[in-house]
């Protein structure tokens, strides 16, 4: 499977679930942190389902083959 997440989207995804999941220890407990786990999972995998499925890529040519 390709990546179509580049590597500047990964680190964003990445850092907004930490802040997500941070939420349910340290702010209010609502189901937005629990939500985190999705942006932080696809900043690790570099796939996007809901990317694929509308056709958008934030990845350069070199970037998808490398995987």
């Amino acid at each position: 499977m390709n990546n179509n997440v580049a590597y500047w989207d990964r680190i964003l995804r990445v850092l907004v679930g930490l802040v997500l999941i941070a939420l349910v220890f340290v702010g209010p407990r609502t189901a937005w942190g629990h939500l985190g786990f999705v942006p932080l999972l696809t900043g690790l995998v570099g796939v996007c389902p809901l990317y694929r499925w509308l056709g958008i890529t934030t990845c350069s040519l070199p970037q998808q083959r490398a995987r």
